[in-house]
């Protein structure tokens, strides 16, 4: 097991935003939390990610409680992809170095260098590798910003909504590259989507949260016409379409 989430609770104020949630995660699987805006899906991932302490629960990466780590060492062990993210003054490459950050004691390295320049190569971000980030579409800015978090080589990943400003090609290309690195480096990577097909098409696992708690959890099985009306309020139905799964509004 890579990752247990045992019993977290959060609230802003006296809202309760999660009650309850527990699943865990094995190396090698894709997970995606689905639900209507305001069900808690990025307080879960900032939970996870220690941005924000939970009431109540406990959460294992490895064999390590989150709690008890510095934020270096979760750094190390996790890669973050906010829904929002700055574009300041830094070039390209000095954007995904950042990524190297928990590592570099006193200088960059040659491994530091190797790694930025294999995950530019990636995402197809060599030839602006210079480029400002102020001078970038919202598609580049995020592929860039997904590339940073690669680049720490964590052993879980958190994406909040990763196809943001994605067009239908890089959308494909950007889930397809997440998903082989997790296979490739026996990772586990947790993300945000509203897409359901996109969910269907790469994740291993979902997560169906409703009412601030878990609605339903696991494997294809929880992908049901009754759950996703439950969960999102209208009639749908799953079909296949060329050994594809295809959510379709009614």
């Amino acid at each position: 097991m890579i990752l247990n989430i045992d019993g977290i609770e959060f609230s802003y104020t006296s809202v309760p935003v999660l009650r309850n949630v527990k699943f865990h995660l094995e190396k090698g699987e894709f997970l995606s939390i689905l639900g209507n805006n305001g069900a808690g899906k990025s307080t879960l991932l900032k939970c996870i990610n220690r941005i924000l302490k939970p009431h109540k629960g406990t959460i294992y990466i490895e064999k390590d409680e989150i709690s008890k780590l510095s934020r270096v060492e979760i750094a190390k062990k996790i890669g973050y992809v906010a829904q929002r993210n700055e574009n300041g003054r830094f070039t390209v490459f000095d954007a995904v170095l950042l990524g190297r950050k928990p590592y570099i004691k006193w200088d960059i390295t040659e491994k530091d260098i190797k790694i930025v320049n294999e995950v530019l190569k990636k995402f197809d971000l060599e030839k602006l590798a210079l480029r400002y980030l102020n001078e970038l579409s919202g598609g580049e800015l995020q592929k860039v910003v997904i590339a940073r978090a690669l680049a720490q080589q964590p052993v879980v990943m958190l994406l909040d909504e990763p196809t943001n400003n994605l067009d239908l090609k890089n959308q494909i290309e950007v889930l397809k590259i997440i998903k082989d690195t997790v296979k490739e480096q026996n990772i586990a990577a947790i993300v945000i989507i509203h897409d359901l097909n996109l969910a269907l098409r790469f994740s291993d696992k979902f997560l169906l949260l409703k009412d601030n708690t878990i609605f339903a959890y696991g494997g294809m099985e929880v992908m049901t016409e009754e759950n996703i009306e439950a969960v999102y309020g209208i009639p749908v139905a799953v079909e296949t379409c060329r050994g594809v799964p295809v959510v379709i509004p009614l």
